[in-house]
């Protein structure tokens, strides 16, 4: 069941990353000083009232006391700008950082909204990938006088940083919020001149494992991590997240095989085991690789952490 949740979750975040990016070295760009300042100086009064994702207008008298989290990625977000002691229920899921663990769980996929409502959030951070299972829920939330700010899918890089800059401005971190961002900015760009002149290796990223073996295509957030590290996707000729034969796995013959799941045990020496795969190139070259899931996959802090572990593996010659 864990494999199944996982498959999902991973579809929920990244399935409606529809923008193509054909510049996205230029998104990615660092601030000039001038923006950097700007940040620096900006300051946020309460009371507050802000527009989330799905219209809505949200009004904060004063930085929130109490905080419910619906996702991981929100969760990591909120840990990150130093908000432990504030952060009152999660996800089911939640595993980072390691005080999540420690939290009120309200659901997952499906939310125990009567435990919601008797923690007395102050504001319940959602998220626009869930919404379906929201369902009528979010109705009877804010029916209980409940707050409730939606989170926008952030499609790239650049969306979740604005995903961080406005948690930070609704719970009074904002100086952390764009302290984070620049952290994140200046890693990017590290990462990328180190791979400017790289020789393009052709990548097949595998999200689970046979007999249903799916992978990220076009229009997913994997893709745009490919793209900014000069990795060709050997799936990017189908759009999202979608099942592939292994037969197309060997035609395609991939450089290299990144799996980015753990709930099987030795996966890197059965995949070489399958069916005709000893003739790709990157099992002959042993190069078949484990990345962090979570790292390359929430809409959050580590997702720079997630490109160069991903750079990383692909490219481990260049980090050397």
């Amino acid at each position: 069941m864990k494999k199944y949740w996982k498959i999902g979750l991973s579809a929920c975040l990244t399935i409606g990353l529809l923008t193509a990016c054909n510049t996205k070295e230029e998104k990615i760009e660092q601030p000039s000083t001038e923006q950097q300042a700007d940040a620096q100086v900006e300051e946020v009064t309460f009371p507050i009232t802000m527009t989330d994702t799905i219209g809505n207008d949200i009004t904060l008298e004063a930085p929130p006391e109490r905080i419910v989290s619906l996702i991981p990625s929100n969760t990591e977000i909120l840990f990150d700008l130093g908000l432990n002691d504030k952060i009152v229920g999660v996800n089911d899921f939640d595993d980072y950082p390691a005080e999540a663990a420690e939290k009120e769980k309200v659901g997952s996929m499906e939310f125990n909204i009567e435990k919601i409502i008797a923690l007395t959030p102050d504001i319940v951070f959602a998220h626009e990938s869930s919404m379906a299972s929201l369902g009528g829920a979010l109705d009877q939330l804010e029916s209980a006088g409940v707050k409730v700010f939606v989170v926008a899918d952030a499609k790239d890089f650049n969306e979740t940083y604005t995903t961080i800059k406005q948690l930070g401005r609704a719970t009074g971190k904002l100086p952390e919020a764009e302290k984070t961002i620049a952290e994140m900015k200046a890693k990017v760009a590290e990462i990328q001149a180190k791979l400017k002149d790289v020789e393009p290796k052709t990548v097949f990223v595998e999200t689970s494992d046979e007999p249903e073996i799916y992978t990220a295509g076009k229009d997913t957030f994997m893709q745009e991590i490919l793209d900014m590290i000069h990795a060709e996707n050997i799936a990017a000729d189908t759009k999202g997240w979608f099942k592939i034969d292994a037969e197309q796995i060997i035609s395609k013959n991939p450089d290299v095989i990144v799996v980015t799941y753990d709930y099987v045990p030795d996966i890197l020496t059965k995949i070489p085991q399958r069916a005709g795969f000893e003739t790709i190139t990157a099992v002959k070259n042993n190069a078949i690789v484990q990345v962090d899931e979570s790292m390359t996959s929430r809409q959050g802090p580590r997702l720079a952490d997630g490109l160069e572990e991903l750079a990383k593996a692909i490219y481990p010659e260049v980090f050397e």
